[in-house]
C-alpha cells in the first residue's frame, strides 16, 4: 500500500470514530430501550442498524435467528423477511426506469400490461403504485398462501376482481398492484424482473445480502420466522411469497436497508428528479393528501422535519425503515416474528436521534 493510500484509509477510520463517538450517548440509549423493546413484545430476534450521512454509527444484533439451535442475529448477516419495505425497494426500479425513459408513472397500466383484463376504469401507474388504482388487497386468508408461482402467474389471484372505485377517489393500500407493477418493470425493461432488481439496484447500492425469499431453498442466513402464541414464540405456518416479490418477497439484512435508505437522501443511481416523483405526497381526485408517494410513505417528525418510511408485516415479520433526509440519518429495524407493535419503540428512537 503506497503512502497516499494510507493517509485515504486513516481519514475514512478517523471519520468514522468520530461520527461513533458524537452519537456514543444515543446508542447506549438506544440498546437500553431497544433491550426493553425486545423483552416487553416477546421478540425472538431483532436487527437494527443506524447511518449518519452515509455513514453507519449503529448496528447490532438483539436475541437469536433461531430459537432452538440458540443462533444470534447478525446485522450484517441475518437475512429477514423485509414484508412490504420490498414496495420501498421496488420503487427505486421504477425510478430508474423513468430515468431511462422506459415508463412514464402517468402511463396507462395498459401500455406496459396490454393483456390485464380491462376493468370498468384506466388507471395509471402513479396511481397503482400510490394505492389509489382501487386494486384490491388479500381477501381472508390470501397472505398465507403456499404456493409457487412466477410474478406473471401471481396476477390470476385477482386479475378478474373489479376495481373497488374509480381511481384517483380513495386510497386503498393493495400489495397485488405493487405484483402488477413488478410486471411492468419486467415489460418495459425487457428482462427478468429479479435480474433486473439485483443488476439496477442491489448491486449497484452494494446491498449483497438483500435477495428473493425462495420458500423451497436452503439459506443458513435466512432467520427462522416466528409468530406468538399466547406470549410464547412458536414457528409460523409455511408461506411462499415469490409471486409478490415487489410489494412483500424481499430477504434483507439491516445494514443493507442502511445502505438502500441512503439512496432517498443522497441519490446515487437514480436523479433528483425521479426521487422528488416517488417522495412527493399524491392526492385524491378532493384534493387530499395521501402522504404516500410511490413506495414511500411522507409525514414529519416532533421537529417538523422531512420523515420517509416504509413499515412492513407478513409470517415471522415485523420490520420499519425510517429515513430522515435533513438530518441524514437512516434506520433500519427488522425482527422475525409476526404483529409486533413498533409504534412506542420508533418514538423512543426519534426521541433519541433526531433532535
Amino acid at each position: 500500500m503506497n503512502n497516499y493510500c494510507k493517509v485515504i484509509l486513516i481519514i475514512l477510520l478517523f471519520s468514522s470514530v468520530i461520527s461513533n463517538a458524537q452519537f456514543e450517548k444515543e446508542i447506549i440509549e438506544a440498546e437500553v430501550v431497544t433491550k426493553d423493546f425486545l423483552e416487553v413484545q416477546k421478540i425472538p430476534g431483532l436487527s437494527i442498524s443506524a447511518s449518519y450521512k452515509g455513514k453507519i454509527i449503529w448496528s447490532e444484533g438483539f436475541g437469536y435467528s433461531d430459537l432452538e439451535n440458540k443462533k444470534k442475529v447478525s446485522p450484517t448477516s441475518t437475512q429477514f423477511r423485509i414484508a412490504s419495505i420490498s414496495k420501498t425497494l421496488t420503487s427505486i426500479a421504477l425510478a430508474k426506469l423513468l430515468d431511462n425513459n422506459k415508463l412514464d408513472f402517468d402511463d396507462s397500466l395498459y401500455k406496459h400490461v396490454p393483456d390485464f383484463p380491462e376493468k370498468k376504469y384506466d388507471f395509471s401507474l402513479r396511481q397503482i403504485g400510490s394505492h389509489l388504482a382501487g386494486i384490491r388487497h388479500y381477501k381472508g386468508n390470501e397472505f398465507l398462501i403456499n404456493k409457487k408461482m412466477s410474478i406473471v402467474q401471481g396476477l390470476e389471484i385477482f386479475k378478474n376482481s373489479e376495481l373497488l372505485f374509480k381511481p384517483g377517489e380513495k386510497f386503498k393500500y393493495s400489495t397485488y398492484g405493487w405484483n402488477l407493477l413488478s410486471v411492468v418493470i419486467q415489460n418495459a425493461s425487457n428482462e427478468d424482473f429479479f435480474k433486473y432488481m439485483n443488476d439496477e439496484v442491489f448491486n449497484p447500492l452494494n446491498m449483497s445480502n438483500t435477495t428473493l425469499d425462495i420458500a423451497d431453498k436452503e439459506n443458513n442466513n435466512r432467520t427462522k420466522f416466528y409468530i406468538n402464541r399466547k406470549g410464547k414464540a412458536l414457528i409460523g405456518p409455511n408461506v411462499n411469497n415469490e409471486f409478490k416479490a415487489a410489494g412483500g418477497g424481499f430477504l434483507s439484512t439491516s445494514e443493507d436497508l442502511v445502505l438502500f435508505g441512503n439512496e432517498f437522501i443522497n441519490p446515487k443511481i437514480i436523479s433528483s428528479k425521479s426521487l422528488s416523483e416517488i417522495t412527493t405526497s399524491n392526492k385524491t381526485f378532493d384534493g387530499k393528501k395521501t402522504n404516500y408517494g410511490i413506495g414511500v410513505s411522507i409525514s414529519k417528525t416532533t421537529n417538523n422535519t422531512l420523515k420517509l418510511s416504509h413499515s412492513g408485516g407478513g409470517i415471522g415479520a415485523s420490520s420499519y425503515l425510517l429515513i430522515y433526509p435533513e438530518e441524514e440519518i437512516t434506520i433500519a429495524i427488522l425482527t422475525n416474528l409476526s404483529g409486533v407493535k413498533m409504534k412506542g419503540y420508533i418514538k423512543n428512537l426519534e426521541n433519541i436521534f433526531i433532535k
